[in-house]
């Protein structure tokens, strides 16, 4: 195989980047993979270099990168001052690649995700979402303003830089810190026969496996440029054809009950990491045309290994202390107790 060049991979143990690593390596690059720890996945053949960084240490980063790389893929970058550290190594990288987030999008009436817990606060999206529309002011106080900012550091050195930037949708796959999934993978280990869900069990919060950003990642490192492109699944199902298929590929028969509107806030009955009042679809369409972007994996056809994953990860442990991310929401999410008090109260 023609080897295509050097990648450095930040963030290389993480879901984004194991997944990246894998899909640069098949593609014929000279991959080094680079993460606090230095460790390895045991899907990475060995010629995988990995190294120890830590990107807060002053000139870590540099010294990792030596005399440079062709092209860097940063699946931690979070604000301006990760921006800055790019950017200020400009002559050492060729291009880049660095994730950032669908959560950046604002609707016509300035509602994004940090709005959601507001009275009518929920954003009203067009659909689908294209990489046109506006977004929320850059700064430094929530997840969104700073992805943001870290974006409007790296456009602005495109032409030093050139750097895709990737807004992933609800990233899912195995080695999630919060994953969705589990909502109903571990309702059928645990044999509960049924699901509740709010909102008619219509929300959908677009999903985005990591081999489908992966294949973004390979195609933008083979094409440098500066941009802005949606990371989504071919699909967008809705939290009950989820349900559906999860528990088709666990080989488990349970009732759906759905009821209308919010999740009470008393018990959170009927609530999902999913549950949204209306829908968030991200537009694929410039991904297709400005890299020739096909999906790898489809949301059904993905679930077996983020299933495996799942079961394995919380056998006999606190799905809290495994999955802090998820634990995050401050919701009982497997309260079943509070699921058959509504149940016999319908």
């Amino acid at each position: 195989m023609t080897i295509k060049g050097n990648a450095f991979v930040l963030g290389a143990t993480g879901q984004i980047g194991r997944a990246a690593v894998r899909a640069l390596v098949a593609d014929g690059w000279e991959v080094t993979a680079a993460s606090r720890r230095g460790g390895r996945d045991e899907g990475w053949p060995a010629e995988v270099r990995s190294v120890a960084v830590d990107r807060t240490e002053e000139g870590a980063l540099a010294a990792a990168l030596g005399a440079g790389t062709d092209v860097l893929v940063d699946v931690v970058a979070y604000d301006a001052g990760h921006g800055r550290q790019l950017t200020g190594l400009a002559g050492r990288i060729g291009s880049a690649v660095v994730i950032s987030s669908a959560a950046v999008y604002q609707d016509a009436q300035g509602r994004g995700f940090d709005t959601q817990d507001e009275p009518d606060g929920f954003p009203d999206y067009p659909l689908p979402v294209p990489e046109t529309l506006g977004t929320v002011a850059p700064g430094d106080t929530t997840y969104s303003t700073r992805k943001v900012a870290l974006e409007r550091e790296l456009l602005a050195a495109g032409d030093a830089l050139p750097t895709t930037l990737l807004r992933a949708a609800a990233v899912h796959g195995p080695y999630s810190p919060g994953p969705r999934e589990l909502w109903f993978v571990k309702r059928a280990l645990d044999g509960r026969p049924v699901r509740i869900l709010a909102e008619g069990g219509r929300s959908v919060f677009h999903p985005a496996h990591v081999d489908n950003i992966a294949e973004l990642v390979r195609l933008a490192a083979a094409r440098p440029g500066s941009r802005v492109l949606n990371a989504a699944d071919p699909e967008a199902p809705t939290v009950a054809e989820i349900g559906a298929a999860i528990d088709a590929a666990m080989g488990v028969r349970s009732e759906t009950v759905l009821f209308e509107g919010p999740p009470a806030k008393a018990d959170m009955v009927g609530y999902t990491p999913w549950t949204t009042p209306r829908p968030m679809v991200c537009a694929m369409a410039a991904a297709e045309r400005e890299l020739g972007y096909r999906p790898v994996t489809g949301y059904a056809a993905s679930l077996p290994g983020t299933i495996e994953f799942l079961a394995a990860a919380v056998a006999g442990r606190d799905w809290r202390e495994v999955f802090p991310g998820l634990a995050r929401y401050g919701v009982d999410f497997f309260d079943y107790a509070a699921e058959d008090a509504w149940l016999a109260a319908r």
